[in-house]
């Protein structure tokens, strides 16, 4: 409805600025502008118009921003029922040098490699991964083949999932399983939608999967010999302590996103905003000063919540 009423009242802006007679009229550059008779009329009304459309189109993202702002740095809960201060944190946009070890090297190295294997349906060990990720979410739903209508059900595109793993590869295979066999509740929940008001259009399980891998391996320069900034170089010295470092991240970054899209009230439509709002709030949870464990982020409860 919100979309309806901005797009009428777009299309009266433009009906405006088109209206009746036309004159030249000296203008603050040396060339004359062409403006309608009425040109004073909508100027003097334009800006509040346009400063109201803005302010439609951001209002969710701002509130969105807002609730994860909250999460990190001092926070408290109406009533007072929740205070606490939260750790420092230390800027994330601006390059670090720094002396990796040779055991978190190694990590940085293992991961980059993992991104660059892609989903190939001819090889025995992916299938047998499809099927295992289907029989994780559906214990009890035989599945009639790779190629089904039923995979749908899970939130794949088409009839046949081997076709949507092109921006994410066989990583983004592995990142759903690894969330569904080490935090089965949370996968559950999110799978079948279980918790808050949820869409009419709600976003499709898999495929958004698929976009957090994606996003996870931007955010974390995985594309990099070396990564740069703050919370790519604490990641890493997390990695090299936890190999599972990055799986799990991704099964947080998962449920913060759903998170997120029910506090947003998203649709289908706004499901990149809500990742981009996800993305931004676990680049600043990553680049708080002590986070020594992927378990140390504020978002990690969300898994158990």
């Amino acid at each position: 409805m919100h979309l309806f009423v901005i797009i009428l009242i777009s299309l009266l802006v433009i009906s405006l600025m088109r209206l009746k007679h036309r004159k030249c009229i000296p203008s603050c550059s040396s060339n004359p502008r062409v403006v309608d008779e009425d040109d004073y009329h909508w100027t003097h009304n334009k800006s509040n118009i346009l400063a109201w459309l803005h302010k439609s189109l951001t209002r969710k993202s701002e509130i969105a921003q807002c609730i994860a702002t909250a999460m990190v740095g001092p926070r408290t809960w109406l009533g007072g029922i929740f205070n606490r201060t939260g750790p420092k944190s230390s800027g994330s946009n601006k390059y670090v040098d720094f002396n990796f070890t040779s055991v978190q090297v190694a990590g940085y190295q293992s991961l980059r490699e993992r991104t660059k294997v892609p989903y190939d349906d001819t090889r025995v060990e992916h299938q047998k991964a499809l099927l295992e990720l289907w029989n994780l979410a559906y214990p009890n739903v035989p599945l009639k083949g790779l190629v089904s209508d039923q995979w749908k059900d899970m939130g794949w595109q088409g009839v046949n999932p081997s076709t949507d793993f092109r921006g994410g590869g066989f990583l983004s295979l592995e990142n759903l399983l690894f969330f569904a066999k080490t935090f089965p509740n949370a996968f559950r929940r999110l799978l079948l939608k279980q918790l808050g008001k949820r869409a009419t259009w709600e976003y499709p399980f898999a495929v958004a999967g698929i976009n957090i891998s994606f996003m996870l391996t931007d955010l974390l320069e995985l594309y990099r010999v070396k990564p740069r900034y703050q919370h790519c170089i604490n990641f890493v010295k997390i990695l090299g302590e936890d190999e599972d470092a990055f799986d799990v991240l991704y099964c947080i970054a998962f449920v913060l996103m759903d998170a997120q899209w029910l506090a947003m009230r998203a649709t289908y439509m706004e499901f990149n905003e809500v990742l981009q709002v996800t993305r931004a709030q676990l680049q600043r949870e990553l680049a708080l000063e002590d986070i020594y464990r992927i378990q140390d982020l504020p978002a990690f409860n969300l898994l158990h919540s």
